[in-house]
């Protein structure tokens, strides 16, 4: 990496312009990231550094978790231990990104951080911007559950069927002997 200050990049501010941004990828401590986010715009306010680094980004997405019957939307991090930067890559650009508190580096290869392709950041991008958000469930067909709620309330039986886009979950209850599937929401069953 570029930790060297003998081994800087040799870049002048002069032949670099504004067709010249590129996304960047850094890493730094799980769970930071969003505090590293703050502290790397803070850096560009104090140091002046506007025209060499413009976005900061932790990409996330969100999430349905359906946990103890209730519903909840979280906001989950793609990429956990790395965030985006789009910026000109100059001496000063890369010194103020990676001397920044919780900062470990920049991925790439040898001594030049390596930047994102643009339909690398597209996925990305579009991935964040999903329109309906994923449902997190924690049961495996197979697995008993216990009905919440309806007129099986309390029954045990085995999950037959799942399906994340409706959120439902097909379940086989066992009723005067026989083995009779209910479709339920998420929300109405829970691990045994």
């Amino acid at each position: 990496m570029l930790d060297d200050p003998d081994n800087l990049l040799d870049l002048d501010d002069e032949t670099t312009g504004a067709d010249e941004r590129a996304w960047y990828v850094i890493h730094c401590y799980s769970g930071y990231e969003n505090k590293v986010r703050h502290s790397i715009e803070q850096r560009i306010e104090t140091m002046g550094m506007q025209d060499h680094i413009f976005d900061v980004v932790v990409p996330t997405e969100e999430e349905i978790e359906i946990k103890e019957g209730k519903r909840r939307t979280v906001e989950r991090r793609v990429f956990p231990g790395y965030l985006l930067v789009q910026m000109i890559l100059t001496e000063e650009s890369w010194y103020v990104v990676r001397n920044t508190p919780g900062v470990t580096g920049f991925v790439g290869m040898g001594d030049v951080p390596t930047p994102l392709r643009p339909d690398e950041v597209a996925k990305i991008m579009n991935r964040m911007e999903a329109e309906a958000p994923k449902v997190k469930f924690d049961f495996q067909i197979g697995e008993k559950v216990r009905i919440g709620t309806g007129p099986f309330v309390d029954f045990i039986g085995s999950v037959s069927d799942i399906d994340a886009e409706r959120a439902k979950v097909r379940v086989m209850v066992s009723f005067f002997g026989r083995e009779t599937p209910v479709e339920l929401d998420f929300l109405h069953v829970q691990k045994v």
